[in-house]
């Protein structure tokens, strides 16, 4: 028997609970919590906010409702690799996952830890975050200490089993939707509380197309992570039938809930005061409950961030481990715990490249912009396989059929497509960056393509 035959493989250990949990759970993070003040920013009206969370809601769901076709026919480790891969060959493949692992997944760790300490850093007794704790050859403080160690302990967990990860994954989610539910109840049980809030509006605001696109932007920043599922599609149980399940139930609940957070958001404060607030849903509670309200949000939003990174970090991990198994990256890579079955050697690696970004500095936002140019790119790239797969294998095992096709996935390529550009044209700076670190592989590629041809079967 040969030693490929004999190597250890991935265990499917997630239910339909768990695989749910990591679309709710990852998703919903610190977006929620931070970007509507951004995005009242950017377009100045308390309805127009309210209309750029129900099409980044919308835009989410075509895109869940796409990848519920191709996850359900392709259930394997790597998910929009596989897409990619099999519908493009092997260099789009490659430039995907290595993007993928070069920037995005790194770049969302190191902006969900920054945003937990970012967030933990408003409690008292955590003021001294931004102390630097090493100052030669270069200054580190100690908020950047707790974001690498939470990016360690997430790892750690899901390096010791992924049944242990996705158990954590339902049961934080579980408290932290209990959470969101709470906050909705709080907001819309105020006395001062008005209607009339959704008719106001913020006159500094950036306003126009490039407005909407830039609340656009921050809205599916906080609806990211919805493609998470398809990468650990090969440790889910019956995936056929749960990731089309998790995707569609799992966005939809997510949607519903943005919209219910905004909305009590909003029945509490006026345009301005959105706009001026770093944490408008603190700030609402505040003042309905006063500070330890405002307090217990914040300690809901970290508990909340702590579930997206799980979720994050797990799916992360497979897009790389995929890639080598395919012989185009280090074959160590590839391997599996013997005992835990998890992708250990690509949960290691992962890590490391996110405390590095960690360690070089940067804040929430600069983190923010690198990862979401690079993700949606390959978002629109894979929404759109489902097109090839359809022509190329018509008659291809498809345990679920896109509602609408082929009007859903076509519209949820073209608005990412315009939306692309605006991020681009927005911050050229991290967009021209990201666009060379996916070019950087291509003599990457090759390299491993060469190496791969001279290696004995």
């Amino acid at each position: 028997m040969s030693t490929i035959s004999q190597r250890p493989e991935l265990a499917r250990d997630l239910a339909l609970s768990h695989a749910g949990a990591v679309v709710v759970g990852t998703i919903i993070g610190s977006g929620i919590f931070l970007v509507p003040a951004e995005m009242m920013q950017a377009v100045g009206s308390a309805r127009v906010v309210y209309l750029v969370w129900v099409v980044g809601g919308l835009l989410s769901f075509f895109g869940a409702l796409t990848y519920a076709e191709l996850g359900a026919m392709k259930p394997q480790a790597g998910g929009e690799y596989v897409y990619v891969r099999d519908a493009y060959g092997p260099l789009a493949g490659f430039l995907y996952a290595w993007t993928w692992f070069l920037i995005a997944k790194p770049a969302s760790i190191a902006t969900v830890t920054t945003g937990l300490v970012r967030i933990l850093g408003t409690f008292p007794v955590f003021s001294f975050f931004s102390h630097p704790c090493v100052t030669h050859p270069v200054t580190i403080n100690y908020g950047q200490l707790v974001a690498i160690g939470a990016a360690v302990l997430v790892s750690w967990l899901n390096y010791i089993g992924i049944r242990k990860a996705g158990e954590f994954q339902f049961l934080f989610t579980l408290l932290k939707v209990a959470i969101i539910l709470g906050i909705v109840a709080v907001g819309f049980s105020y006395h001062s509380g008005t209607w009339a809030n959704f008719a106001t509006e913020f006159t500094g605001a950036k306003g126009g197309v490039a407005g909407f696109f830039a609340a656009l932007v921050a809205a599916l920043w906080a609806y990211d992570g919805w493609n998470d599922l398809n990468m650990v599609a090969g440790e889910i149980r019956n995936p056929q039938r749960n990731v089309p399940l998790s995707l569609i139930w799992g966005v939809a609940t997510v949607g519903a809930l943005y919209i219910l957070v905004n909305a009590a958001v909003q029945y509490v404060l006026p345009a301005a005061a959105v706009a001026a607030s770093e944490r408008p849903a603190s700030d609402a509670v505040a003042l309905v409950l006063g500070h330890g309200g405002a307090s217990l949000v914040s300690a809901g939003m970290a508990l909340s961030m702590l579930v997206t990174l799980n979720g994050t970090i797990m799916s992360g991990a497979r897009v790389p481990f995929a890639m080598a198994r395919d012989g185009y990256f280090f074959k160590s890579i590839a391997e599996v715990h013997p005992r835990f079955r998890t992708p250990s050697v690509a949960l290691v690696v992962q890590c490391a490249l996110a405390i590095v970004l960690l360690l070089l500095g940067g804040n929430f936002r600069q983190f923010f912009s690198l990862a979401i140019f690079a993700e949606w790119l390959f978002y629109m790239i894979a929404g759109s396989t489902v097109f090839v797969f359809r022509r190329r294998e018509p008659y291809a095992d498809r345990p679920y059929r896109v509602f609408g096709y082929p009007v859903v996935p076509a519209v949820f390529i073209v608005v990412s497509a315009v939306l692309l550009y605006y991020t681009f044209t927005d911050n050229l700076r991290n967009s021209a960056a990201g666009t060379a670190a996916i070019l950087a592989g291509i003599p990457v590629f090759y390299f491993f393509a060469q190496r791969k041809s001279v290696t004995p079967k």
